[in-house]
């Protein structure tokens, strides 16, 4: 879309095809994610208790012949992140959470609304099997089983054919980034928004990049099967796709009255935690500890929305579609300057900036984000036409996330060795380190570091 507004004559036609092709594309796309995010919520929960049998997902060792079958081990293990999801619900008696409850007057978080649409699987039927106490199970993910569980075990069966029944794709990155974002960045169905007074009273921030996630709660190993049934899976493209999908759900969650307001203030969790939440200095010599961030055309002063994933987009879109760069960047720009103006002007730009994403969403669905792209876009992240940018905290823990996820993609597609990328792991471990603590984030410190990783990207290639 950027840059093809050519000559006048003829630019109406030119302009209704081209809108045409992205709207078309758009609404396809949007119409993706909107069928992945509520199918979990279709049809009867099964419960747990459904695919916990020995010969399906209940084993205590991983010997089966098709899948490893000790999936639900997996989910529950406590040593590892991959337990998160199970352990969901029990965080909710934890004092931290209790102590939230108490905060925002909703009583014991274990049966508020506010809390259980993220802390337990939103089920609207609920089978025999169904307990609430399993917190973030099988179907949040996959599903309300009852169309495709038959399916799902018997001999001949396909993939295809228990996706036609309501299983959600989440091979595909565009299904998955709909349902993982429900709850890591938000939605606006019951007590699935984390908002400014639920972290005020003490909730975690929300942090979250689709890839790296889904490593860390990967309970599948893809195999020969695996890859012949649902096809090899592209980090860098989830990566990519993830981000788009990101940015298109901020913006539409923003663009909501009922969430983009809080009483006569803007709802604060659109906003970058650390550009209000830094120290105060009134004295005669104070130095002002933020830093002008080039691609935010707003006053000084004025809270600025979180963009992490607009930069990471500004990095990928200029690799992988060079075509739409000059719009995404323009109306990234165009967004960030009607704050300034308004709530109104704020939500028109969003919105087309919002379209924009899906296209990218889209377009990067298709693209086999070669070794090349992937080195470019490591590289980008980190450039000095980028890191300027990196003023804020929610930023630079995205870059860092970035460039490990890219690495580790690269890796397991077999473009770069284990050994190579040794190599590298010392600097992102660097600018982890620098984003370690919220309180002591030091912008131009982050940005040395990733430097310092750009150097030994440039080596790889």
């Amino acid at each position: 879309m950027g840059g093809i507004r050519a000559a006048i004559a003829g630019a109406t036609c030119l302009a209704l095809a081209i809108g045409a092709f992205f709207i078309a594309n758009f609404a396809a796309a949007e119409r993706l994610e909107a069928q992945a995010a509520s199918a979990a919520a279709r049809g009867t929960h099964m419960g747990v208790g459904s695919c916990a049998g020995s010969t399906c997902h209940g084993r205590n060792e991983a010997d089966g012949e098709v899948v490893r079958q000790d999936e639900l081990w997996r989910w529950q293990e406590e040593s590892t992140p991959g337990g998160a999801h199970s352990r969901a619900f029990r965080v909710l008696g934890e004092p931290r959470s209790l102590a939230i409850g108490k905060k925002l007057g909703i009583g014991d978080p274990r049966s508020a609304a506010m809390c259980l649409g993220c802390h337990s699987t939103p089920a609207a039927a609920k089978g025999p099997r169904f307990q609430v106490n399993d917190g973030v199970s099988c179907e949040a993910c996959h599903g309300a089983a009852s169309g495709w569980l038959s399916s799902h075990y018997a001999t001949g069966t396909s993939h295809a054919r228990n996706v036609s029944q309501g299983m959600i794709p989440l091979e595909n990155a565009q299904a998955r980034a709909g349902v993982c974002l429900d709850c890591h960045l938000g939605n606006d169905a019951p007590g699935q928004f984390v908002n400014h007074r639920i972290m005020a009273a003490g909730h975690p921030r929300i942090s979250f990049e689709l890839d790296l996630f889904s490593t860390l709660t990967q309970h599948h190993d893809e195999d020969a099967d695996y890859r012949q049934r649902k096809g090899k899976t592209n980090s860098m493209r989830m990566w990519a796709v993830g981000q788009a999908i990101a940015l298109e759900r901020s913006l539409s969650l923003f663009g909501k009255p009922g969430l983009g307001t809080e009483g006569v203030f803007p709802e604060f969790y659109f906003f970058d935690c650390h550009s209000c939440h830094r120290r105060i200095y009134d004295e005669e010599d104070a130095r002002p500890t933020a830093l002008a961030n080039p691609g935010r055309p707003i006053p000084t002063g004025m809270p600025p929305y979180n963009d992490e994933n607009m930069i990471m987009l500004s990095a990928a879109v200029r690799i992988a579609a060079p075509g739409l760069a000059q719009q995404y960047e323009s109306q990234a720009r165009a967004f960030h300057a009607a704050m300034a103006q308004g709530r109104g002007p704020a939500v028109e730009a969003a919105n087309r900036l919002r379209q924009t994403a899906m296209a990218l969403a889209d377009q990067f669905s298709r693209s086999d984000f070669t070794r090349a792209q992937t080195f470019s876009i490591m590289e980008a992240i980190a450039s000095e036409a980028i890191s300027p940018r990196y003023t804020d905290y929610e930023g630079s823990v995205q870059a860092v996330m970035a460039v490990d996820t890219l690495l580790s993609g690269l890796v397991n597609q077999g473009q770069v060795s284990g050994g190579a990328a040794t190599s590298l792991r010392a600097q992102i471990n660097q600018a982890y380190a620098a984003v370690a603590e919220p309180n002591g984030y030091k912008p131009l410190e982050f940005r040395r570091a990733l430097g310092g990783a750009v150097r030994t990207i440039r080596s790889l290639q």
